[in-house]
């Protein structure tokens, strides 16, 4: 999708698609999963637990972050990265807002 489109949608749209384009591989999945489990987390754990290298789990937390999900502070020469409470509460709301609207057909229309 263009950028000059993106006025076209309500800001709640491109807020879900953001988390959603975020969550949308299985190795940031796992890696939320393992942030879930602790209050924080340095980069090198979260490499020792996942089959990928460093540079790669580097991307995925890189993406999770540009995405808001999680945050990350610099001690020494070591990144620790935890869920970003607020825009974890954010997107449940946004989902759950979504997914709420659903109703089932009436019909035998699908």
């Amino acid at each position: 999708m263009g950028a000059t489109k993106t006025e076209e949608f309500t800001l709640a749209d491109i807020t879900i698609a953001k988390y959603a384009k975020a969550l949308g591989h299985p190795a940031r999945i796992a890696i939320l999963r393992i942030l879930l489990e602790r209050t924080s987390c340095i980069c090198g754990d979260i490499v020792e637990e996942l089959p990928l290298s460093q540079s790669t789990v580097s991307q995925h937390l890189k993406e999770l972050k540009e995405a808001g999900l999680i945050k990350g502070d610099i001690e020494g020469k070591k990144v620790c990265y935890c869920i970003d409470a607020q825009a974890w509460k954010e997107a449940q709301q946004l989902l759950q807002v979504m997914f709420g609207k659903y109703k089932p057909c009436d019909t035998s229309c699908c």
